[in-house]
């Protein structure tokens, strides 16, 4: 017998609270006109009027995210990531894979928000020299102590890496949690070479999924600051001096939303046209001269 239809599951995420919150202008193009996007349960996103990026607005405080994950919810995440850490890790190597990350010579990486380290042991292995950025301290711990890493428990613009420090910087299932999406690509952009990489994955809000269950999207969740389109991404990618050089979309379907047979077909539609449910971005660091 197949699985009920289970559109309407949603990521993890900490629970919905009242927190300080202010409104804000538009982190991609400056706006200030916004219109609701989606009523989700006790929380909602606006969309601006100006570059259609999808955001949560009255957005809650720096410091009330960054606690939900160093004091609130911490030994909560790193329970997650373990239990979920093998089939987040294939995903993840999957998706570089799309990309061509393994044909990169192998250098300096960062992964910034790396979890519990899964993904820097692998590239370790592989000859890669390698550091992480974990908000979380329970993870972040668990990187340091279990596996061995170089893993501080920071946010990427308070480890005031030197200049010119990486030849790639990872980003899996991290922009969509920031404040300041802006100030994370910039400053990758400082931190890395001239021609260095930046993988940025995150949901993607113009696939299928997202246009088919709205509020009921399972990367509609509180800890979603941002909801970024293939659109809105490549034009933050590209304003703070990067290239983006190729784009790849992948889940047409989630688990237990239909036969399997289904599933697979439209899991090879949504990667081939575009339209998955998560997307991936390479894009390189272009020199002031050529921006």
């Amino acid at each position: 017998m197949n699985k009920p239809f289970q559109g309407t599951y949603k990521t993890w995420s900490t629970p919905v609270s009242k927190q300080k919150s202010k409104l804000i202008p538009c982190n991609l193009c400056g706006g200030q006109r916004f219109v609701k996007a989606l009523d989700c349960e006790g929380f909602s996103f606006v969309r601006c009027t100006q570059c259609g990026l999808l955001q949560s607005n009255p957005q809650v405080e720096k410091k009330e995210v960054s606690a939900r994950y160093r004091e609130l919810h911490g030994a909560e995440y790193l329970a997650y990531e373990l239990e979920n850490e093998g089939p987040f890790l294939a995903l993840q190597e999957l998706a570089l894979g799309d990309v061509d990350f393994y044909s990169l010579p192998k250098g300096r990486v960062l992964d910034v928000g790396c979890a519990t380290g899964a993904l820097l042991q692998r590239l370790r292995e592989q000859g890669w020299t390698v550091t992480g950025i974990e908000l979380c301290g329970p993870s972040a711990k668990y990187a340091r102590d279990v596996r061995g890493l170089n893993v501080l428990n920071s946010t990427l613009e308070d480890a005031h890496f030197p200049d010119l420090s990486f030849d790639v910087v990872l980003a899996s299932h991290l922009i969509e949690h920031l404040n300041d999406p802006r100030s994370f690509v910039q400053e990758s952009h400082r931190i890395l070479r001239d021609g260095g990489y930046l993988f940025v994955t995150t949901p993607n809000s113009d696939g299928f999924q997202a246009r088919l269950f709205g509020s009921r999207w399972r990367s509609a969740i509180f800890d979603h600051l941002y909801l970024f389109s293939k659109k809105t991404l490549g034009r933050l990618l590209r304003e703070q001096g990067f290239a983006v050089e190729k784009t790849v979309t992948w889940g047409g379907l989630a688990s237990g939303m239909g036969p399997k047979g289904l599933k697979v077909l439209a899991d090879r539609w949504a990667k081939r046209f575009g339209f998955g449910d998560v997307m991936i971005l390479r894009s390189r660091r272009q020199s002031p001269t050529n921006h």
